[in-house]
């Protein structure tokens, strides 16, 4: 195992610093650019109605890059300075470039996604497509498909089970759900920077204490995409808390999702990775019957802002009882009995109409609390993000002895 190293993750951080300076400074210069380009819209829960520049973790993104592009000499010094390299490790330089190549095609299908505004079954799609150089490059320097088996199940399966093509698509999916995860969770000021942040944090502390582990060179290999993406991040998120100057756009969400898949995938630790997404996985979950139409979804599921009290209520989604399917009906009925849902009938006319909130975790949180000022409902959820790390680590570092021999 080689050593840690130190010198590369030292010059990554000064590196990083620097990119967070600059993407604090580049924002605000390129508002008025976004602007004449119509890439703006408004907050549609402020009283006020100005234009706030949109698709601005382009610039996040793009400083990541950069960043990235002058470090891939670094983790390699050795063998362009002096005899100590015993041979360039190519295995490595094709992963780091890969790994560059799938976030580069992310941000660019993001960006385009913010200017066409994509449908939702594009938005699916286009993970999959920039996924393709990551999956060739795991095949080409791994190509393992062995899994170990938990413990509960190795009576039926075994020690082992090779999985064969099906972890590749599950790699896939990874991927498609890490960039629609944080996407699906938005619609308040600072959520999507301010979840993407705090998981990268989570990622950069579990790679810390791996450091000393067996597969060193794993989370170093992380720990050289996530600290410049923390501290990108840590700039726009600077800019997009509430009161928020810039919307970050789908293209952060992509940028995002799939920085996070990548060192998951390559750093070979996707199921720990996934634990740091509870929140996420949970409104993925609630969000299933409006997701799949099962329950009318509207195009926005936002909260809606009371002019009154200046504060943030549910928003609902009001449909017709009879377009209502039985599966529908079962799946509303359950909810509500449940207090997931809150649920209203009304006759107009002849017909019968139903309304019920929209299924988001911030409208559940909203649904429990009663309406809340934007501010105090993004710092709730982060503080609901950050208890989902902790409950990962509990879970990584000592629930995981009941599934695993560690």
């Amino acid at each position: 195992m080689s050593p840690i190293p130190v010198l590369p993750l030292i010059i990554n951080g000064c590196m990083s610093a620097l990119g967070c300076m600059a993407t604090i400074k580049l924002i605000p210069a390129f508002k008025d650019h976004f602007i004449g380009a119509r890439l703006y819209g408004m907050d549609l829960n402020k009283t006020t109605k100005n234009q706030v520049p949109e698709s601005q973790g382009v610039i996040s993104g793009t400083v990541f890059l950069i960043i990235s592009f002058c470090f891939i000499p670094v983790p390699f010094l050795s063998c362009f300075v002096g005899e100590q390299c015993q041979g360039f490790p190519h295995n490595e330089f094709v992963q780091f470039i890969g790994a560059l190549l799938a976030i580069c095609c992310m941000i660019f299908l993001g960006f385009a996604d913010d200017v066409l505004n994509l449908r939702w079954r594009h938005k699916l799609l286009l993970p999959t497509m920039a996924s393709l150089p990551l999956l060739m490059v795991y095949f080409t320097n791994f190509g393992n498909t062995v899994i170990v088996v938990p413990k509960p199940f190795r009576v039926l399966l075994g020690m082992h089970l090779d999985l064969g093509i099906l972890y590749y698509v599950y790699m896939g999916m990874l991927a498609v759900f890490c960039t629609n995860a944080i996407n699906i969770l938005a619609g308040i000021n600072g959520i999507e920077s301010g979840q993407a942040l705090f998981i990268s944090g989570s990622i950069i502390i579990f790679n810390f204490l791996e450091l000393n582990g067996d597969y060193r060179d794993d989370h170093v290999f992380s720990l050289y995409f996530m600290i410049p993406f923390f501290f990108t991040t840590l700039a726009l998120f600077y800019h997009n808390w509430y009161p928020s100057a810039v919307f970050v756009g789908d293209t952060f969400c992509y940028f995002a999702g799939m920085t996070f898949a990548v060192v998951g995938i390559l750093g070979h630790f996707s199921k720990t990775m996934l634990l740091f997404f509870i929140p996420q996985v949970i409104n993925f979950i609630y969000s299933l019957p409006q997701l799949f139409h099962i329950v009318p979804c509207p195009r926005h599921r936002l909260p809606r802002l009371n002019p009154d009290t200046g504060k943030l209520g549910m928003s609902y989604s009001k449909f017709k009882k009879k377009d209502l399917s039985q599966l529908g009906q079962l799946v509303v009925k359950v909810a509500q009995m449940l207090w997931l849902l809150d649920v209203r009938q009304s006759p107009e006319g002849d017909e019968e109409f139903i309304e019920c909130n929209n299924m988001t975790l911030i409208n559940l949180v909203l649904k429990l609390l009663g309406p809340t000022h934007e501010r105090n409902l993004t710092a709730i959820m982060l503080l609901i993000q950050v208890l989902g790390s902790i409950t990962a680590f509990g879970i990584r570092y000592h629930l995981v002895r009941l599934f695993y021999d560690v």
